[in-house]
């Protein structure tokens, strides 16, 4: 009788890698209290400082999504940071200047700059060269938008959903750009140092 061996097939849920037989991964949850992934050794590090949650690791309190997307708003804008939220308050008329399309473009930046594609797209663009980044929102009343970067030879597209528990996610990629819609190709961002994106947005 011969006998076979089943291998399941992992990849790494940052870089996306199929895990090689016997590479050793570590499970990581992407915020507390969702379901564990695998994280390839060469992509811990970017779990870490996403802020993914090591199994096995204590939890500790973190600052809300909204005070966090604000502090980014202000930093993205030029503005100082405010010690304290009475500070911040003060600073919050400059930012009322901008359209509510501006300020969604501008919180979706910061949650992908929060995210570990940040970091992917980074190291993408260190072999392949700048990108082209567009922000776009997405039909319907969720909120949604599409973050796509796109080099001659590849595109990523990311959906980032600001009230999700998983805020950013990769939603398809490919290797033309003829498969990307028109409206999706608005190239309306900039992709800075370490895959940071930046909309195109006149400062005040």
């Amino acid at each position: 009788m011969r006998v076979t061996k089943v291998a399941t097939t992992r990849s790494c849920a940052v870089c996306e890698r199929t895990l090689l037989m016997g590479e050793r991964a570590v499970s990581f949850a992407p915020s507390e209290g969702a379901e564990l992934v695998d994280v390839c050794p060469l992509c811990q590090e970017v779990a870490v400082e996403a802020g993914w949650i090591k199994e096995g690791a204590p939890t500790t309190p973190t600052l809300g999504g909204e005070r966090r997307r604000r502090r980014g708003l202000v930093e993205f804008l030029g503005l100082t940071r405010a010690a304290d939220d009475n500070a911040l308050a003060q600073q919050e008329p400059i930012l009322r200047r901008l359209s509510e399309g501006e300020i969604a473009l501008l919180e979706a930046a910061d949650l992908f700059n929060g995210s570990a594609y940040r970091r992917t797209v980074g190291g993408i663009a260190k072999s392949l060269g700048q990108p082209q980044a567009s922000i776009v929102p997405l039909s319907g009343t969720s909120g949604e938008l599409a973050v796509t970067v796109a080099w001659e030879l590849s595109w990523y597209q990311y959906r980032v959903s600001p009230d999700s528990a998983q805020p950013v996610r990769l939603e398809r990629r490919g290797h033309e750009l003829e498969e990307l819609d028109d409206g999706f190709k608005d190239w309306n961002a900039d992709v800075e140092d370490e895959g940071r994106l930046v909309p195109e947005i006149a400062r005040i």
